[in-house]
């Protein structure tokens, strides 16, 4: 039980926690949420924390947060899936300063099917979008999640490939339909109907709602070891386990347009009355800029279409007239460069323009706007620390309720172009890591590896060239191809 530095009513909370699978919310003496964890059992969860053994023997960092709590609040909920998706989501939304681990983005895996493509197929992800597609999770373990994708796409012949129109020059480098036992719609094994059934069933078993599959494989698994087949007995045994974990877990679909489009619309009207609007931003559009080790500035923009983000819509800009980490002037770059391409296209303008960042970067877009003729354009600037809405006409910075619809249509903008732009910068940074291989051969200076890249296009394509190829372009004769491709080929 906590000290006698805890109060007695933090005490009373703590003997009177329920037994049940759940979320705590730990305060400190201002009421700021400090820490958010999950648990099987709040009781015995929350308690371990405030043994004594616990307070004497628990690391620093342990301790410090025990000792900051001066109060708790818990959410109880069905299972231990549904304490890891509030978890998840109470984390995101209070950024509790002990929470280090999943504030800096540490996601589990989910499965993801998208029933709009042609020729649906299921795939890994660790963020759950409001995008129309089916998520099924997230796992805690994600050899459960591989362990029941590699079954799902077996049982129900599920392509594994990425193009989005899969066809006969797909087939032939695909060997899927041998070893993974996929049925090829890609060259009309099966007709996009029965693909479409193998689909749908698949989302099915996901659900939960066809228990009987897993009891098959229970079956084939006591088989295999009675006929003493002891390696695939153990092989069906660790599927079985991972099934039967997906539905102790009891998977779910979210992000069904339904549950977010009303809550996204309530957030448009009240941003329209809290910022004055002439109606509400059906289109917002946000920007973000980012750099690497404060060089190879890029921006994103990103869209929202009725409120929820709209991946179509959305753009990367390569900083051109900016040298090193200046945001404010890499704003009004790209804000300049967009919107003169939007009203040169005719194109529609946002009825909001959302800029990540303070005054001073809000300023710097307003006055690209200004620039342009579209001072009546409406801008704002959403600062990180506080979620503050930033205004820049006399009025001060807006502080809504977390649980605000309209700070939510801004925030879930603000956290995909952050998103999108950090994506951009794990390319860019691969990239430069293979370029980087080129300047550690002997007689490559800057200028043969731009004829190089020029020629070739990437690193990648290079690698895959022939010696013959490469001696052909200028200045590169047979040594010196053949040291390159030793240099970029695996």
């Amino acid at each position: 039980m906590p000290s006698t530095a805890h109060s007695a009513a933090l005490r009373d909370k703590l003997s009177a926690l329920p037994d049940k699978p759940g979320c705590y919310l730990m305060r400190d003496r201002t009421g700021t949420i400090i820490y958010v964890g999950k648990a099987v059992s709040l009781r015995r969860r929350v308690q371990s924390y405030f043994r004594p053994a616990t307070l004497r023997d628990a690391p620093p960092k342990l301790r410090s947060l025990i000792n900051s709590v001066a109060d708790l609040d818990t959410v109880t909920v069905r299972n231990e899936a549904e304490a890891l998706l509030t978890e998840s989501s109470l984390i995101k939304q209070y950024r509790p300063r002990f929470n280090v681990v999943l504030r800096d983005d540490k996601r589990y895996l989910a499965l993801r099917a998208d029933p709009r493509d042609p020729v649906p197929r299921l795939a890994t992800c660790r963020i759950l979008r409001h995008d129309h597609a089916l998520y099924f999770g997230p796992f805690p373990s994600a050899a459960v999640v591989r362990a029941v994708l590699d079954f799902t796409e077996k049982r129900y012949g599920l392509r594994k490939c990425t193009p989005i129109h899969p066809d006969a020059e797909t087939y032939r480098h695909c060997i899927n339909d041998i070893v993974r036992f996929c049925s090829a719609p890609c060259v009309g094994r099966v007709t996009p109907e029965e693909y479409r059934t193998r689909f749908d069933e698949a989302c099915a078993f996901l659900r939960g709602e066809r228990l009987a599959v897993i009891e098959e494989v229970k079956s084939q698994m006591q088989a295999a070891a009675d006929a003493r087949d002891y390696e695939k007995a153990a092989a069906l045994r660790d599927t079985w386990l991972a099934l039967k974990e997906m539905v102790k877990q009891r998977v779910r679909v979210v992000a069904t347009p339904e549950m977010h489009a009303a809550d996204a619309r309530a957030g448009l009207r009240d941003l329209q009355r809290l910022l004055g609007l002439p109606a509400p931003p059906d289109l917002i559009e946000g920007f973000d800029i980012s750099n690497l080790f404060g060089t190879h500035s890029v921006a994103s923009m990103v869209a929202a279409a009725d409120g929820l983000p709209d991946r179509r819509l959305y753009r990367r800009f390569r900083i051109r007239t900016v040298e090193g980490a200046d945001d404010p002037r890499s704003m009004a770059e790209v804000i300049g460069r967009r919107y003169a391409r939007v009203q040169a296209e005719g194109k529609p303008l946002p009825g909001l323009v959302l800029i990540d960042g303070g005054l001073t970067q809000l300023r710097a877009a307003r006055e690209a706007l200004a620039s342009l003729g579209l001072s009546h354009v409406p801008a704002v600037g959403l600062a990180k620390q506080q979620e503050e809405i930033v205004l820049d006409d006399g009025r001060p910075p807006l502080l809504l309720p977390r649980d605000s619809d309209a700070l939510r249509v801004l925030t879930r903008l603000r956290d995909e172009a952050h998103r999108f732009a950090l994506d951009h910068h794990r390319r860019l940074r691969g990239r430069l890591i293979r370029e980087s291989a080129l300047d550690e051969i002997p007689g490559i200076g800057p200028a043969k590896k731009a004829t190089l890249l020029k020629r070739f296009g990437s690193v990648r394509r290079l690698a895959r060239a022939s010696e013959q190829e490469v001696a052909a372009v200028p200045g590169i004769d047979a040594a010196l191809a053949a040291a390159v491709l030793r240099a970029v080929r695996p």
